[in-house]
Protein backbone atom coordinates (compact mmCIF):
# COMPACT_ATOMS: atom_id res chain seq x y z
CA UNK A 1 0.00 0.00 0.00
CA UNK A 2 1.05 3.58 -1.24
CA UNK A 3 0.89 5.91 2.06
CA UNK A 4 1.30 9.09 0.53
CA UNK A 5 -0.46 12.40 -0.39
CA UNK A 6 1.50 13.53 -3.45
CA UNK A 7 1.15 16.63 -5.13
CA UNK A 8 -0.69 15.16 -8.32
CA UNK A 9 -3.49 14.10 -5.52
CA UNK A 10 -3.97 17.69 -4.61
CA UNK A 11 -7.26 19.39 -5.28
CA UNK A 12 -6.29 22.62 -6.85
CA UNK A 13 -8.08 23.49 -10.04
CA UNK A 14 -10.94 26.24 -9.37
CA UNK A 15 -12.50 25.10 -11.99
CA UNK A 16 -12.79 21.53 -10.77
CA UNK A 17 -13.57 22.98 -7.02
CA UNK A 18 -16.30 25.03 -8.56
CA UNK A 19 -18.13 21.84 -9.94
CA UNK A 20 -17.78 20.11 -6.85
CA UNK A 21 -19.92 22.51 -4.90
CA UNK A 22 -22.25 22.97 -8.01
CA UNK A 23 -22.82 19.33 -9.26
CA UNK A 24 -20.97 17.87 -6.29
CA UNK A 25 -23.26 14.90 -4.66
CA UNK A 26 -22.03 14.78 -0.63
CA UNK A 27 -21.84 12.47 2.40
CA UNK A 28 -21.66 13.21 6.16
CA UNK A 29 -20.94 11.40 9.12
CA UNK A 30 -20.62 14.15 12.08
CA UNK A 31 -18.37 16.04 12.17
CA UNK A 32 -17.00 14.77 8.21
CA UNK A 33 -18.40 16.21 5.24
CA UNK A 34 -17.05 14.49 2.06
CA UNK A 35 -18.27 16.26 -1.61
CA UNK A 36 -17.28 14.32 -4.28
CA UNK A 37 -18.17 14.18 -8.08
CA UNK A 38 -16.81 11.49 -10.92
CA UNK A 39 -14.47 12.21 -13.43
CA UNK A 40 -13.86 15.81 -12.75
CA UNK A 41 -10.34 15.65 -14.68
CA UNK A 42 -8.08 14.54 -16.91
CA UNK A 43 -5.21 13.06 -15.46
CA UNK A 44 -3.98 9.35 -14.67
CA UNK A 45 -4.35 9.89 -10.64
CA UNK A 46 -7.74 8.07 -9.61
CA UNK A 47 -8.60 10.46 -6.48
CA UNK A 48 -7.87 14.47 -6.52
CA UNK A 49 -8.72 15.39 -2.75
CA UNK A 50 -8.79 18.72 -1.12
CA UNK A 51 -9.70 19.44 2.93
CA UNK A 52 -11.34 22.38 4.61
CA UNK A 53 -12.12 24.02 7.76
CA UNK A 54 -14.65 26.86 8.03
CA UNK A 55 -13.26 30.42 9.18
CA UNK A 56 -16.79 30.55 11.16
CA UNK A 57 -15.55 27.90 13.48
CA UNK A 58 -12.23 28.47 14.05
CA UNK A 59 -11.39 32.01 13.91
CA UNK A 60 -7.58 31.31 14.34
CA UNK A 61 -5.24 30.18 11.52
CA UNK A 62 -3.74 28.22 13.73
CA UNK A 63 -6.86 25.81 14.65
CA UNK A 64 -7.90 25.70 11.15
CA UNK A 65 -4.89 24.60 10.12
CA UNK A 66 -4.49 21.95 12.61
CA UNK A 67 -7.55 20.74 11.82
CA UNK A 68 -6.36 20.48 8.38
CA UNK A 69 -3.51 18.65 8.74
CA UNK A 70 -5.26 16.05 11.06
CA UNK A 71 -7.86 15.65 8.14
CA UNK A 72 -5.23 15.32 5.72
CA UNK A 73 -3.19 12.85 7.60
CA UNK A 74 -6.51 10.32 8.50
CA UNK A 75 -6.93 10.52 4.34
CA UNK A 76 -3.18 9.77 4.01
CA UNK A 77 -3.67 6.54 5.75
CA UNK A 78 -7.54 5.69 4.87
CA UNK A 79 -7.46 6.57 1.16
CA UNK A 80 -6.65 3.11 0.14
CA UNK A 81 -10.30 2.30 1.27
CA UNK A 82 -11.10 4.65 -1.51
CA UNK A 83 -9.16 3.35 -4.24
CA UNK A 84 -9.60 -0.12 -3.64
CA UNK A 85 -13.56 0.44 -4.24
CA UNK A 86 -13.29 3.07 -7.28
CA UNK A 87 -13.93 2.29 -10.49
CA UNK A 88 -13.10 5.80 -12.05
CA UNK A 89 -11.80 8.79 -11.06
CA UNK A 90 -13.25 11.02 -8.39
CA UNK A 91 -12.91 14.53 -7.04
CA UNK A 92 -13.41 15.24 -3.45
CA UNK A 93 -13.60 17.83 -1.01
CA UNK A 94 -13.23 16.84 3.21
CA UNK A 95 -14.44 19.06 5.52
CA UNK A 96 -14.49 19.66 9.42
CA UNK A 97 -17.64 20.87 10.15
CA UNK A 98 -18.22 21.75 13.94
CA UNK A 99 -16.34 24.11 16.83
CA UNK A 100 -15.86 20.60 18.49
CA UNK A 101 -12.29 19.33 19.17
CA UNK A 102 -12.31 16.37 18.29
CA UNK A 103 -9.20 14.45 18.87
CA UNK A 104 -7.03 12.43 16.61
CA UNK A 105 -8.34 9.20 17.40
CA UNK A 106 -11.81 9.94 16.76
CA UNK A 107 -11.44 12.07 13.67
CA UNK A 108 -9.18 8.97 12.38
CA UNK A 109 -12.56 6.96 12.88
CA UNK A 110 -15.26 9.08 11.93
CA UNK A 111 -12.95 9.45 8.70
CA UNK A 112 -13.34 5.39 8.16
CA UNK A 113 -17.36 5.37 8.65
CA UNK A 114 -17.24 8.52 6.32
CA UNK A 115 -15.38 5.94 3.91
CA UNK A 116 -17.02 3.42 4.10
CA UNK A 117 -20.51 4.83 3.75
CA UNK A 118 -19.35 6.96 0.26
CA UNK A 119 -18.04 3.25 -0.60
CA UNK A 120 -21.65 2.03 -0.08
CA UNK A 121 -23.66 5.05 -1.23
CA UNK A 122 -21.44 4.59 -4.87
CA UNK A 123 -21.13 0.91 -4.69
CA UNK A 124 -24.84 -0.28 -5.39
CA UNK A 125 -24.52 -1.12 -9.25
CA UNK A 126 -28.57 0.02 -10.82
CA UNK A 127 -30.53 -3.21 -11.44
CA UNK A 128 -30.94 -4.04 -15.24
CA UNK A 129 -34.44 -2.98 -16.13
CA UNK A 130 -36.81 -5.66 -17.13
CA UNK A 131 -38.78 -5.46 -20.18
CA UNK A 132 -42.85 -6.42 -19.05
CA UNK A 133 -43.69 -6.55 -22.56
CA UNK A 134 -45.52 -9.41 -23.25
CA UNK A 135 -45.93 -10.95 -26.66
CA UNK A 136 -49.77 -10.89 -27.28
Amino acid sequence: MNFTYPKTEKLKSKITIGLLFTEGKSVSKYPLRLVYKAGSFDESEKIKMGVSVSKKNFKKAVDRNYFKRVLRETYRLNKHLLIDNLDQPYSFMFFYQTKDRLTYEEINIKTIQLFEKFIAQNSKKPEPESDSISEI
